[in-house]
Parts: structure tokens; C-alpha cells; sequence
């Protein structure tokens, strides 16, 4: 098996020639609480959703104790399947998959619900056990974390599933009537009862648990990721996207209680939140809070991705499944956004060389961060040049990426960022900049020295960077380049190289050479 950058060119240049991977596909979810649509642009190692859209309809409420699904959230389920039929039309997407979980799966009256549920959306739809449910959520996860090591749980409307993970490795999952309806039924809306029920249950999931131990815990599924929000609010933290937001246990076991305790409609930013879900919140917090106190995680990360996600994993071939999320990802960007998209991959090749020849160990995490990094590099250059720094932070602080946490997302805005504003510190967003911390920042800054030298040499495009090698050599870092571009070597160029120096805490000069490196 090749590099993973190699890997990522062979996956772009076979997509290229398949237009079929480049039609959309979309996953139906008919759950407990929501049924959801999400279209996606097409069946690749990192899918971006072309439309996305939920209905809350409660499938699931009072099934535990009625043993039937309600008549009005199946009506409302009815009507939303016919919509997303027309949807699907509309956007030509070329395969549906269309899935039912535990509401479907636990009421007496499922299969009429099923058959006058294909009958709307004109599809078959697949009727997921606890534990298929709980495979295709780690998938999810394997497909959105970049080596995951913990346990996966996937709390929906009827139920709870957990399922342990180690790289691509995923174990025999456990199901649970813990989800956010089942618990509010179970309690009869009574949280303190709710906590008994939970606890009784996690004494025999105690098994799963153990492994969790030091590890993380990835928790899947809107109500947990509601919460997530009302924490992110709470601690005034500035990056707002989901997946990748971790936590430390006594930090959210603190929050949890908060959530637990509180007037839902007292928490900041609530209005964000659903208010189908807020009276879900409680219930989330008290099976989460559980969980740690059981498994004691070495942090929660939330998870964007699961069955929805594990499914087009699924569908993927081998070599496609060892492909870098977060290279995948960085790489459409690269495609749809940079001057030359080519360019990025030969700053890979440019900022390699540099960095073998540099003092100072640099991590595999590091590494492919860089890369990411590189093929980010141009994403701002269609703002006006006093804005590029900020529409830069826009673009990679809140874009759709997986396979990256959020220190490493701040790291790639903050070197992409500093490519066009300067590599003063005080020039760093201070917030992003908390959230890289020190390390990560300092890699940001070289990262960022190296793209103000390498850009004035190649004005963003592919061709040039092979003729102007940049090493350390004998304590200096020394840019080269051939005699017929001296012209290039001005005050500009040799400043920026210096600066670099200055980073690293070694001089820097500009060296013409007779021939081509």
C-alpha cells in the first residue's frame, strides 16, 4: 500500500474518470425521534451533504408502554417521506438508501408502518437491528475520526447502542432502551426515575464499559450534540462546529448536572436547540453522565458522523476505506478553491524536504496536519488581499472536514491565516489560538513562514517550487534558486526567508544556483 497522499491522488484521479461517484446519493433515517433526509455530493471517503433536512416526529413516544406508534407522528412521518421523495427527484440523486430503527423495530404495528412508509418514499427500506445499529454508528465513526480508540454510543429516540472501536477494528455491539423518548416513557417524564433505570442498565453494560477506560468516548446523536452546543455556549468557546468538540469528563460530568437540575429554557443559546428536543436534554445528560461515571473516559468527542455515515462507508472499496479523512477532505477544497490544485500537492512535496532537514521531531499527527495544511493553503485568495486572513479562518474554522479535532482545525486556520497576515504572534487569532495551544501554534507559525516564501516564488501555481529547494544547511536555512529567475531575489523574498530563520532561531539567506534542483 502506497503513502496516504499517494493513495488520495489515486482516489481523485479515479473519481474523475467515474462520474457515478460524483452523483449524489442520499440516506433516509427513519428514527425514533426524527426522520431525516441528507443528500450527499456523492459516495466518497469524505461525502459532503448537498441538503439536509429533519422532521421531529416522535415515532417513538409512548411506544414502550402503548406498544404501537402514535398515529400523528406516523402521519407526520408519512408526509415528510413524500416530501423527501420529491427531493430526491429533484436533486437526481442516483441511489437512496432508506433506514428504521427502534421505533419501527419495537412496535406491534412496525410493519404496517414500514409498508405504507416504502409506499411514500417509493423505496425498500432496511429494518436495522440493535446491534446493525450499532455496527454502522462505529462505522460512522471510523469514518469521521482519524484513528478512533474508544467506544461508540448512539443515543437516539428509542434507543441506545454501544459498540467499542480501535482503528478500523469494530466489536459486537450492545442495544438498550435508553434513549431519549424510551427514558421519558419508561419515567413517566420523571428525570430522578430516569437516572434508577439508566443506572441499572449500565450495571449490566458494565462489560462494555470497562473497556473505555483511559479512552474516548464518542457520543452520536442529536441530543447529545444539543448539549454539546449548550456547553459550547457556556464556556463562550469560538469554534461552533460539532464533530471533534472533546471535553473532559469532571468538566462535562459538571455541565451534565447543570442540564439535569436546570430550567432548559434558562441555558444559554437555548433557542438554538429545537423545542421538540429541549424536553429530551435531561435524559441525554443523565445516560451521558452515567456513562462516565461507569466507564471514566479519558474525554467525550462528539461525533457529526454515524449510522448515516457508517453506511456509505460502507459501500466504499478497500483501498478507498485507508484513504486520510482529513486529506480527503482538504483535497476537494484544494480542487474547488485553490489558483492551482496541483500546487498544494507540490508544497507537500516542497515543505517535507525542509522539514527532514530541521532539528526537531515532528509527529505523524503533525505531519499530516501540515499536509492538510498545504492543500488549504490558497482557499482565501479569491477575497479582496486585506481580507484573505480572515475569509481563510471562515472557510477552514467551520467547513464540513472530518478526521481532525478541533486543536488541529484551529492549527490549520491559524498557518493558513498567517500565510497572509504576518507571523507576529499578536497577529494570531487569540482565540483559535487557545485552542491550537502552544505547540500546535508554533507549528502553525512555521507552517506559515513557509507559505510566505513559497508563494511569492510560484504565485500559487504548479511548476516552479521543484526549482527553489529550501533546507537548513549548516546552522542558516537557505532558500536556492537557479540563475534565471534572480530577478525573484529581492529584499521581499529574502526578508520572508529570514523570518522563517527567526522562528526556528537560525539565520536565512537567498542562494542563486547554476542548475535547476
Amino acid at each position: 500500500m502506497g503513502s496516504p497522499l499517494a493513495n488520495l491522488s489515486l482516489a481523485r484521479d479515479a473519481e474523475a474518470t467515474d462520474s457515478a461517484a460524483h452523483l449524489p446519493v442520499a440516506i433516509i433515517d427513519i428514527g425514533s425521534n426524527s426522520v431525516r433526509l441528507v443528500a450527499y455530493d456523492g459516495l466518497t471517503r469524505a461525502p459532503t451533504p448537498l441538503y439536509n433536512e429533519k422532521v421531529l416526529c416522535g415515532l417513538g413516544r409512548n411506544v414502550l408502554t402503548t406498544g404501537r406508534l402514535n398515529e400523528e407522528a406516523v402521519a407526520r412521518a408519512l408526509a415528510a417521506l413524500a416530501r423527501f421523495r420529491v427531493l430526491c427527484q429533484t436533486m437526481r440523486v442516483r441511489q437512496v438508501f432508506v433506514l428504521a430503527t427502534a421505533a419501527a423495530r419495537d412496535a406491534e404495528n412496525g410493519p404496517d408502518f414500514l409498508r405504507a412508509a416504502e409506499a411514500a418514499c417509493g423505496q425498500e427500506i432496511q429494518l436495522l437491528s440493535g446491534r446493525r445499529e450499532a455496527e454502522l454508528s462505529a462505522l460512522g465513526v471510523v469514518s469521521g475520526f482519524h484513528a478512533p480508540n474508544g467506544v461508540v454510543g448512539d443515543m437516539g429516540g428509542g434507543s441506545l447502542e454501544l459498540v467499542d472501536v480501535r482503528g478500523a477494528v469494530v466489536g459486537q455491539g450492545v442495544t438498550m432502551p435508553l434513549g431519549g423518548l424510551a427514558l421519558q416513557d419508561l419515567s413517566g417524564g420523571s428525570v430522578k426515575k430516569a437516572a434508577k433505570i439508566v443506572r441499572e442498565y449500565m450495571r449490566k453494560a458494565a462489560p462494555q464499559l470497562e473497556t473505555l477506560r483511559g479512552r474516548t468516548f464518542y457520543a452520536v446523536g442529536g441530543t447529545w450534540r444539543a448539549i454539546a452546543r449548550l456547553h459550547q455556549a457556556a464556556r463562550g468557546y469560538p469554534v461552533h462546529v460539532m464533530h471533534g468538540y472533546a471535553v473532559e469528563p469532571t468538566d462535562e460530568l459538571s455541565f451534565l448536572q447543570v442540564v439535569e437540575q436546570t430550567d432548559v429554557a434558562l441555558l444559554q443559546d437555548v433557542d438554538a436547540i429545537s423545542e421538540a428536543r429541549r424536553p429530551l436534554l435531561a435524559y441525554g445528560a443523565v445516560v451521558l453522565e452515567e456513562i462516565i461515571r461507569v466507564g471514566r473516559p479519558r474525554e467525550v468527542a462528539i461525533s457529526a458522523s454515524g449510522v448515516r455515515e457508517g453506511l456509505l462507508f460502507e459501500q466504499l472499496d478497500r483501498d478507498t476505506r485507508l484513504i486520510d479523512p482529513l486529506l480527503a477532505s482538504a483535497g476537494e477544497f484544494n480542487v474547488l478553491r485553490a489558483r492551482s490544485p496541483r500546487h498544494g500537492e507540490e508544497l507537500i512535496t516542497w515543505t517535507d524536504r525542509f522539514v527532514t532537514t530541521l532539528d526537531g521531531h515532528e509527529t505523524a499527527d503533525e505531519r499530516r496536519l501540515r499536509h492538510a495544511g498545504c492543500l488549504l493553503s490558497d482557499v482565501g485568495w479569491r477575497a479582496h488581499p486585506d481580507y484573505r486572513g480572515e475569509q481563510s479562518i471562515a472557510v477552514i474554522q467551520n467547513a464540513a472536514f472530518v478526521g481532525v479535532d478541533h486543536p488541529g482545525r484551529a492549527y490549520l486556520a491559524l498557518a493558513v491565516s498567517l500565510r497572509h497576515t504576518g507571523l507576529a504572534p499578536e497577529k494570531a487569532n487569540a482565540m483559535l489560538r487557545s485552542v491550537a495551544g502552544p505547540r500546535l501554534f508554533e507549528r502553525a507559525r512555521l507552517l506559515g513562514a513557509l507559505l510566505r516564501i513559497a508563494f511569492p516564488i510560484s504565485a500559487g501555481m504548479d511548476g516552479a517550487l521543484g526549482r527553489a529547494p529550501l533546507t537548513v544547511e549548516d546552522g542558516r536555512v537557505v532558500l536556492r534558486l537557479p540563475r534565471d529567475w534572480e530577478a525573484l531575489n529581492g529584499d521581499r523574498l529574502l526578508n520572508r526567508v529570514r523570518g522563517l530563520g527567526r522562528i526556528i532561531g537560525l539565520d536565512g539567506r537567498v542562494e542563486m544556483t547554476d542548475s535547476a534542483a
